[in-house]
């Protein structure tokens, strides 16, 4: 025969609030087991004679929550071996009440029987006493679990188990993550009871002076202020969705697809630049203009109806899962090297439907010349095609040299093509080269792009003090300030 816990709620409030079935199971009750006796109606029903076994010396043996619930199921599992017991938690037994879901977890093929009944839970008296009407979206949260990412700032926000100033602490900075310090917010302790106690105070004092105790929550009021919410991505989305709809931006709404190609291109090369001169403020700049371009793109294809910024996210993440078996399933990479070698596996099995003339299809066409230099060296070195010691591919540097310096002696009629050819080659042989020693000859370039504008830009600066003209300057004479700029780091 399987013995049962019978769960019971003991409400939001004090006694005046208890259903009187309820009641009469407590009294009643030959085997009373409380997660703890710090609430209003046990205070009560004490003096009528309550009889009990509490768990709160629980709470002192163990640092964390989750410990302490399943050491208290634990034990109500052990004590049903032998009889029925009644399990009285605060409010109602399904709202915010870990032990009643363990319990519930390890009812099956065990020795015991779960039966839940009633008992308010304090969220109705706090939309009363807050006079909140949930129908405009609510949001019910763990204080000592939820995390910044799951906030709706939007709704209204009850943060619940804010038990002492270490949780309320944890509130307060998570929720300073997104709201300004002095946002108004409730604190909200024994709702509905003749002890109830509201105080609103600006976020920054949260955790300052107030006292709080397993019947206090927060209430965080919906957030109305468009520029509080400037960092949600939702409100973002929304700004552009405003500026290409009616009434919006004339020149955002006659961009399209083809339009805005050379902005992708000019946004990825300015944050280049700022991940070079290692400028934090102007990386994140950028990061939002490159972020401007894609969101762009998105509302484009969800206006023409073809695609969102929901199927652009879907995609990358399901991709983002799926070459990444080593972290999201049980596959094993020992270091970064398996990682790619996975990496190209699977995405060689995604694109296998796909028929291409050669390998080097993948490559986009909208790649620079060096960029795509680079990327076909690399796919024909990861089949074989590629040198394994740096001195063939200098070999090959200086040969084509020398076949461009035949080219340029030469009398042909399609000269000019033939020089154009022999020096693409020496370019890229020298992409091999700088592929192996690891150097992005892109990035190179850039590199030595800026370098020569810094150095050309104090040959005006010097000159123009000089009050010269470099016009009348020799070569000699400019060239030696060129090494100035060179000797002072430019």
């Amino acid at each position: 025969m399987k013995h049962r816990i019978t769960i019971v709620g003991l409400g939001a409030g004090d006694l005046n609030q208890l259903p009187f079935g309820i009641y009469k199971r407590l009294m009643n009750a030959e085997h009373l087991f409380l997660r703890t006796k710090e609430h209003p109606v046990i205070y009560e029903l004490e003096q009528e004679g309550l009889v009990y076994k509490s768990y709160d010396h629980i709470y002192e043996g163990n640092d964390q929550f989750l410990d302490v619930y399943e050491e208290i199921v634990a034990r109500l599992i052990e004590e049903a071996r032998t009889k029925d017991i009644i399990f009285a938690v605060p409010g109602h037994p399904f709202v915010a009440e870990k032990t009643v879901q363990l319990l519930i977890s390890k009812e099956k093929d065990s020795h015991f029987l779960v039966e839940v009944e009633g008992g308010q839970s304090f969220i109705d008296p706090l939309f009363t006493s807050l006079q909140v009407d949930p129908i405009e979206g609510f949001q019910f949260l763990d204080g000592l679990t939820f995390e910044y990412d799951e906030l709706q700032l939007t709704q209204h926000i009850i943060i619940c188990q804010v038990y002492d100033g270490m949780v309320a602490s944890h509130v307060k900075l998570t929720l300073m993550e997104q709201l300004p310090d002095d946002y108004e917010v409730f604190i909200v302790t024994a709702v509905g009871s003749k002890d109830e106690v509201i105080n609103k105070v600006p976020l920054y004092e949260l955790d300052r002076g107030i006292e709080l105790s397993n019947l206090t929550s927060i209430y965080v009021p919906p957030v109305k202020d468009t520029n509080v919410l400037s960092h949600d991505f939702r409100t973002f989305k929304k700004v552009i969705a405003s500026l290409r709809g009616p009434g919006g931006c004339p020149w955002d709404q006659k961009q399209t697809h083809e339009s805005l190609k050379k902005y992708l291109l000019e946004e990825a090369y300015e944050l280049l630049e700022a991940i070079d001169n290692e400028d934090d403020a102007h990386m994140v700049e950028e990061l939002g203009d490159v972020l401007l371009q894609v969101v762009l793109h998105a509302q484009i294809g969800e206006d023409e109806g073809y695609f969102s910024i929901n199927d652009v996210i879907k995609t990358v993440t399901e991709k983002m899962i799926r070459r990444h078996p080593h972290v999201f399933s049980d596959v094993i990479a020992e270091d970064a090297d398996a990682v790619v070698k996975n990496w190209e596996e699977i995405k060689k099995g995604e694109k296998g439907e796909q028929k291409a003339e050669s390998i080097l299809d993948h490559v986009p066409k909208s790649f620079t010349g060096l960029m795509k230099a680079f990327k076909y060296q690399k796919i024909a070195g990861k089949v074989g095609f590629d040198w394994q010691e740096i001195d063939p591919m200098w070999a090959k540097v200086k040969e084509e040299i020398e076949e461009f310096k035949e080219a340029i002696q030469g009398k042909h009629e399609d000269q000019k093509k033939r020089m154009i050819s022999e020096f693409g080659d020496i370019l890229f042989a020298l992409v091999n080269v700088a592929r192996f020693y690891e150097i992005d000859p892109e990035e190179a370039i850039i590199m030595t792009n800026d370098k020569f504008y810094r150095r050309f830009l104090y040959i005006e600066q010097k000159v123009q003090s000089m009050e010269k003209e470099m016009e009348n300057m020799t070569l000699d004479e400019l060239d030696g300030i060129w090494n100035e700029a060179k000797q002072k780091g430019l």
